[in-house]
């Protein structure tokens, strides 16, 4: 399985951005993608999940409803959008996925997933 994140940058506050993870290498039909980010100096932290078949979705509770988690799945994407974004966004947002997910994603942690993407940085300037 292989996960590839694209589409970070730097933006302003109140800016938005579209992240997206290119998937590719499943051999099972269900599994879940999950975003995180980290901050400098601060641990990884779970931002949102969904679930295949599609339909399971979970957000981390300090988002507000600023982000949201989409895929296309003729594509084999999943995306994540970002709204509002202001300073304390700022991070490398990571992708990642697991085939064993147990049809919830909310009680997926960071350890439960197998698969990650490199990262794209996403700056917020004030």
């Amino acid at each position: 399985v292989q996960l590839v994140e694209s589409g970070g940058g730097l933006v302003q506050t109140g800016g938005s951005l579209k992240l997206a993870c290119e998937t590719s290498g499943f051999v099972d039909a269900e599994y879940a993608v999950g975003w995180f980010r980290q901050a400098p100096g601060k641990e990884r932290e779970r931002i949102s999940c969904v679930g295949r078949p599609w339909g399971k979705i979970t957000y981390a509770n300090f988002l507000g409803g600023r982000f949201a988690i989409s895929n296309d799945d003729a594509k084999n994407m999943v995306y994540l959008q970002l709204t509002g974004l202001n300073p304390e966004d700022t991070g490398v947002y990571f992708c990642a996925a697991v085939d064993d997910w147990g049809h919830s994603c909310a009680a997926l942690g960071e350890h439960d997933y197998d698969w990650w993407g490199q990262g794209t940085q996403v700056t917020v300037s004030s």
